[in-house]
């Protein structure tokens, strides 16, 4: 990443985890008020009323808002992805996660499905060092 270039950010918590995106998302709100952010429903209208930041919010995600961002995800429209997600008690009515991986991998969009990841890609994001773009698209 060029300095002062934006990036396009998903963001996506299941249930069990919109807290915890919504403390990454303050702790980190530095960050990413450089960045054009997007989410699902829920997911969005927390951490935008938690932080602030401006957040384009698509429907929920068990209404299709993960399939609208993964469409964009198709068209190159998407970054950086944080799907936190809960591997142990997820629910039925939760995003398809196997998909969302795959358009990531097909696309070379980054993506973090955890805390760990997700500051490590963050904390990249502020250094600069995801100049991948130019390489791959």
């Amino acid at each position: 990443m060029k300095d002062g270039e934006s990036m396009n950010i998903a963001l996506i918590a299941h249930d069990s985890k919109k807290e915890l995106m919504t403390q990454f998302c303050i702790a980190y709100c530095g960050i990413l008020s450089h960045h054009s952010l997007c989410a699902t429903g829920t997911t969005g209208k927390l951490v935008a009323d938690a932080t602030g930041l401006p957040i384009k919010q698509f429907l929920n995600g068990s209404q299709g808002g993960a399939q609208q961002i993964g469409s964009l995800i198709s068209c190159n429209e998407i970054d950086l992805m944080l799907l936190f997600r809960d591997p142990l008690s997820r629910k039925p009515t939760e995003p398809n996660d196997a998909d969302l991986l795959r358009l990531c991998d097909v696309h070379n969009v980054p993506v973090a499905t955890n805390i760990a990841t997700a500051e490590s890609l963050v904390r990249g994001l502020e250094r600069g060092d995801l100049d991948w773009r130019e390489l791959v698209r």
